[in-house]
C-alpha cells in the first residue's frame, strides 16, 4: 500500500466519501423526515428487506407456519435502504438502531417491538416452542451459535465484503485482514459441521437459519462474487450443509421475501408465492 491517511485531530463527516453506500450510512440517529409505517390484518408485521439479515426473519416466519404454527402469519413490508426508508419516523420508533429487520408482535395486548434479527429469531422461538431445543445443554449450544453468528458476521459484511466489492478504492490491508478472518470463520463452520448435520447439533434451529442466510450463501459463491477468490468449494462440510438446508421449502420462499427484484416486495399470504418462481 502506497498511500497513507493521517486523521484529523476532529474528524468530518463527508456525506459523499462513502462509496456504494454512502446515502445509507450518517454519524448521526434519529428520523429525517415523517413517515408512518403501514400495517396489514397479521398478528406479525415485518419491515424488512432481502438481505442476509432479512432473509434470516423471513426463513424464521415461513418455517414456523410450514411446521404449522398458523399463528406466525405476517405481513412483510419492503424497507429501501438506499432511499433512506429506514430513518423515517416509523420506523426510527420501532428500531432507534435504522437497521433492518423490525417486527412488530401484535399477538397480545400491547404490540412489541423487536429489533436486531438474532432476538426477532429468539422471540418467534420462544413464542411458539420451535427450532430452539428444549434440553438446556442443547439449547445453550445453539444460543452459542445465534450469537457467533451475530459477532462474526460483521466482519465478513462490514469488513471482507467492503472493502473487497464495494470500497470506492481497492487496498491490499484491509482486504488481506478481513480475507484472512472470513477464510478462518469458513473454518471453523466446516471444523464444527465435520460430525453433525446441523450447526448445533442433530436438528434444525435457529443457529442454522441465522449463519445460512451469510455463509451459506458466500459457499455458494453468491456474495461479493468471491467464491473463487476464498477457494469456498475446499469447506465441503459447509457446502453440503448450505445445500442441505437451501433445499428446504421455507427457505425457499424466505429468499423472496421482501426482494426488489426476481421476489416478491411484500407479502401478505401464502397465496403471494404462485406469482414467482421457488427455485
Amino acid at each position: 500500500m502506497t498511500d497513507t491517511y493521517t486523521p484529523p485531530k476532529v474528524w468530518q463527516w463527508d456525506a459523499e466519501n462513502g462509496g456504494e453506500f454512502a446515502k445509507t450510512n450518517r454519524p448521526i440517529a434519529g428520523p429525517i423526515e415523517e413517515k408512518e409505517l403501514q400495517v396489514g390484518k397479521h398478528p406479525y408485521q415485518l419491515y424488512s428487506l432481502a438481505t442476509p439479515n432479512g432473509v434470516k426473519v423471513t426463513v424464521m416466519l415461513e418455517e414456523l407456519l410450514e411446521a404449522g404454527h398458523s399463528g406466525a402469519e405476517y405481513d412483510a413490508w419492503l424497507i429501501r435502504i438506499g432511499d433512506g426508508d429506514q430513518f423515517g419516523s416509523g420506523f426510527v420508533e420501532i428500531n432507534p438502531n435504522s437497521k433492518i429487520p423490525a417486527l412488530v408482535d401484535h399477538s397480545g395486548a400491547t404490540p412489541q417491538r423487536i429489533f436486531e434479527s438474532g432476538a426477532i429469531l429468539l422471540h418467534l422461538a420462544e413464542k411458539f416452542g420451535a427450532f430452539l431445543p428444549t434440553d438446556p445443554a442443547e439449547r445453550t449450544e445453539a444460543m452459542s451459535w445465534l450469537f457467533w453468528q451475530m459477532g462474526s458476521a460483521p466482519y465478513l459484511g462490514g469488513g471482507f465484503g467492503h472493502f473487497y466489492a464495494y470500497a470506492p478504492e481497492k487496498y491490499e490491508y484491509p482486504i488481506n485482514r478481513f480475507t484472512m478472518e472470513t477464510k478462518r470463520q469458513l473454518d471453523v463452520l466446516d471444523r464444527q459441521l465435520a460430525e453433525r448435520d446441523y450447526i448445533s447439533g442433530a436438528t434444525y434451529s435457529i443457529a442454522d437459519m441465522a449463519i445460512w442466510p451469510w455463509y451459506g450463501l458466500l459457499a455458494a459463491g453468491q456474495a461479493y462474487d468471491s467464491g473463487e477468490f476464498l477457494q469456498v468449494e475446499t469447506y465441503e462440510n459447509v457446502q453440503r450443509w448450505r445445500k442441505q438446508v437451501s433445499e428446504r421449502p421455507a427457505v425457499k420462499r424466505g429468499r423472496l421475501v421482501n426482494k426488489s427484484e426476481n421476489g416478491l416486495k411484500e407479502r401478505h399470504s401464502a397465496s403471494d408465492f404462485e406469482s414467482v418462481s421457488q427455485e
